[in-house]
Parts: structure tokens; sequence; C-alpha cells
């Protein structure tokens, strides 16, 4: 979600599911949910993947190199501008990525017990009766959060992270689901820390997506948007290498000095 885009909202199909070529194996449950991992071109398997390294949950995530952290970027659409007025969640999309590689991706429509306003269905053509049928947040986020994995070896990554990850939280509160102590990347403070202001306007979605020629771009689609913004943190990170960022624990420290200085 955009740092100015609050009003922009979107949905996708319930029950639609993206494949990758089909030596990926998928575990899903009744939300949109796909966790891949390879296996031999003539098996398929029907379990999630095993954990990466038992070597790398040893050490803490801060002393963890970018390239052995696992991100999982999110973006959702809701109904409205924060949950403090009653806006609900309407999707969840996310995408999960390990040494620069795509391993999952997940989407689901959520009925948020709520009316879509009328401005949202106007923007986005996405209609209550879209999502009449679609299970509710109490079930979506276990299997989020089950798709995220633990917080020992996942950082979470959104554009605008306090309405992203605010809304989630607010939505663990509600439902009495414990939240997870994750740690959390904002693509926005990110992108002002290593792209000026003489370089782009702003630091909108779309903007930096311009900006980067991302391939995907961002159409207020949930998974499309964290797709997006998937491709952005990569170029972002890309940047990090002249300021010596090698590390999560290095990358937080060059954000908050780096924004200090605005």
């Amino acid at each position: 979600m955009d740092e100015d885009d609050s009003n922009i909202f979107l949905l996708l199909s319930e029950g639609e599911v993206i494949f990758e070529p089909t030596c990926w194996s998928t575990c899903s449950s009744h939300a949109s949910i796909v966790h891949y991992c390879r296996v031999p071109d003539n098996e398929h398997s029907e379990q999630y993947p095993e954990p990466m390294s038992q070597d790398r949950s040893a050490s803490s995530l801060d002393e963890r190199s970018l390239r052995e952290t696992t991100f999982v970027v999110v973006d959702l659409e809701t109904t409205g501008a924060s949950p403090s007025v009653g806006a609900g969640i309407t999707e969840i999309g996310a995408v999960k990525v390990h040494g620069g590689e795509v391993v999952g991706e997940f989407k689901s429509f959520v009925n948020p017990l709520t009316p879509i306003p009328y401005f949202i269905t106007e923007l986005t053509g996405i209609t209550n009766e879209m999502i009449k049928n679609s299970p509710i947040i109490d079930e979506v986020l276990p299997d989020f959060l089950t798709f995220c994995g633990p917080h020992t070896e996942t950082v979470l990554v959104a554009h605008n992270a306090p309405f992203d990850i605010g809304f989630l939280k607010a939505a663990s509160v509600e439902i009495d689901y414990p939240w997870p102590d994750f740690q959390v990347l904002d693509t926005v403070r990110l992108a002002r820390s290593v792209i000026s202001r003489d370089e782009v306007l702003n630091y909108k979605l779309g903007t930096l997506a311009e900006f980067f020629g991302t391939e995907v771009t961002p159409n207020h689609r949930a998974l499309d948007d964290a797709q997006t913004t998937v491709e952005i943190l990569h170029r972002i990170f890309e940047r990090l290498g002249g300021y010596q960022v090698e590390t999560l624990g290095e990358l937080q420290r060059h954000v908050k000095s780096k924004i200090k200085r605005f």
C-alpha cells in the first residue's frame, strides 16, 4: 500500500492458485495459499519445504546476511484507511523470497463482514458479490502466518508497512490470535535511504516501479503489488552494496541513520 494511497484497495478471486512449472510442489488449504518447494521433475510432494538450515537458525536475524534472510513481502487491500474506523481486510497477497528467489506466494480474498464502499467499487471494479463467499479473517490470518513461518526465520516487508502491518496486527487482536514478533522492513523508508529526491518525485509504489523499470506493474491488486515490491526491494538491495550493508542489522542501522538526516 502506497504511503499516499490509503484509499486504494483491491481484491483477487477466491480459490485461484498460482502455479509455477510442474516440478514445484504445493500445499494449500481452504484459502488460496501456495507454498512452493523444489522437487525432481518426476516427483510431486504435498509437503511444505524442509527448513533451510539448522545453522541459519542458530544465529540471530540481525547477524544474518541479507542473502540468507527469508523475506515475506505482503500487500493488503481493505475497505477503508484504518481498522480504528471499522475498515476490514478484503485481500491478502504475499511473496516469500530467499536468496533473491521467489519460494512461495499467497493470496486470498477475505470477507470483511462489512460492505465495500461505493467509491472503492468504482475505483477497483470489485463488488460485494465477489467476496460474499470468501473466508473471513479468522480463517485466513492463521493460514497467512503459517505461510510466513516463524518470526525467528522470517522478516516481513511492505510498502508503507504501518498500514499493512497495522491491519494485520489489529486483526490478530480482534480474533484473539497471537501475532509473532516479526521484524518489519518498510520499502518506503528503504527507498528514501538510497534514492534521492533528485531522482524521483516521490516514493509511491508506482513511481518506484517506473524508476526501476519493474516487470510487474502495480495495479492495486494485492499479489501484483507485492510482486512489484519484491522487485523494488531487490533493486534497493543492489544499491545498498555501495553502503557496505550486508546484514539485516546493518540494514536497520543504515535506514535509521539516513532517515535522521531528513
